[in-house]
């Protein structure tokens, strides 16, 4: 597994992993909330194509209202990582 914590968040447990990342249960500190956290792999850090296609999916994602799309909490670079953090559905497939 992984480091604790990136940033406010602290990492829970491994939820599942994809093409495009791997995904975390974590706690927000600051809101006292959990969050499913997508990180994009660090195999994939110097990838321009493969950092640029996860922003899109992030501001697609964020544009949607539907009970169907998770919201986007936070997008940001932490500790050489593109992290994206979402909503956690309790029925969410994940990656």
């Amino acid at each position: 597994m992984m480091t604790n914590s990136i940033a406010h968040y602290k990492i829970l447990e491994k939820l599942g992993a994809g093409g495009m990342g791997e995904v975390y249960l974590a706690e927000d500190t600051r809101l006292r909330r959990k969050v499913a956290l997508k990180l994009l792999p660090a195999s994939f850090h110097y990838d321009m194509e493969r950092r640029e296609r996860f922003l899109q999916e992030a501001r697609a994602a964020s544009m949607l209202r539907s009970p169907n799309v998770t919201a986007i909490y936070d997008l940001g670079e932490r500790m050489c990582a593109r992290v994206l953090a979402h909503r956690k559905s309790p029925r969410q497939a994940c990656a």
